[in-house]
């Protein structure tokens, strides 16, 4: 960096007031590595490891000009935005979620009515499979009458009889099975519900504003968390 043109953007500095347009560029002021101040018309080739002010013609600082970053420093400026984009993503999604939480559920009664009504199907569900265990049980004892005739020589039941009390046990077994996992399914219910309402009591709460009276909301019935 030759000395004259220190000399002109110290020029530059001096006569801004009154020269006018003539030094309108920017000016880049630095202090190096060995302690020397230094200015230019354009960007330091010396305090490129360093910030370097951009002053205006009138010697007001215009802005810090941060030194290029490292790869790891790029790499790691990157993964901060990458992971601002992906919590500002979240955060949209649950303000999507609450939005459709409150137009489906605007107040206790409505949320407490399809918890109701979503049990209700299973029970349903439920009191059908009994009813076909019960006439199953019923018919495994019949068959299991026509076995005390064989119990002497079970090698002359008929392969009739035997496939029947095999059927019979299996579908048995699979109307067990089904009424455990809707018993399971309820559960699952009521978990998600008092999830939902311990959710929505503060959107209540938030619609309404900070200072408005907590919203009244029915208490779980301990009956719906029990499996019937």
């Amino acid at each position: 960096m030759s000395r004259p043109k220190h000399k002109a953007v110290g020029a530059c500095l001096l006569l801004a007031g009154s020269v006018g347009g003539a030094c309108a560029q920017s000016i880049y002021a630095c202090v190096d590595a060995k302690g020397r101040r230094l200015t230019s018309d354009r960007p330091i080739a010396e305090c490129m490891d360093r910030p370097q002010k951009e002053l205006s013609p009138s010697g007001t600082v215009r802005r810090v000009v941060p030194p290029p970053m490292t790869a790891d420093e790029r790499a790691a400026a990157e993964e901060k935005a990458r992971k601002l984009a992906e919590e500002k993503l979240r955060e949209d999604e649950e303000r999507r979620r609450n939005r459709a939480l409150l137009a489906r559920y605007p107040d206790a009664g409505s949320h407490e009515r399809e918890r109701v009504s979503s049990l209700k199907l299973v029970d349903d569900a439920i009191a059908i499979a009994q009813k076909r265990a019960v006439d199953l049980d019923e018919q495994q004892k019949k068959l299991a009458l026509e076995t005390e005739f064989y119990k002497g020589d079970a090698a002359r039941m008929p392969q009739r009889l035997r496939k029947q009390i095999e059927e019979n046990a299996q579908h048995l077994a699979a109307q067990k099975r089904f009424i455990a996992e809707r018993q399971e399914e309820k559960k699952r219910i009521n978990v998600r519900f008092d999830q939902e309402l311990a959710r929505l009591k503060q959107l209540w709460v938030g619609q309404r504003g900070p200072a408005s009276r907590p919203v009244a909301v029915p208490t779980p019935r301990a009956s719906s968390s029990a499996a019937r």
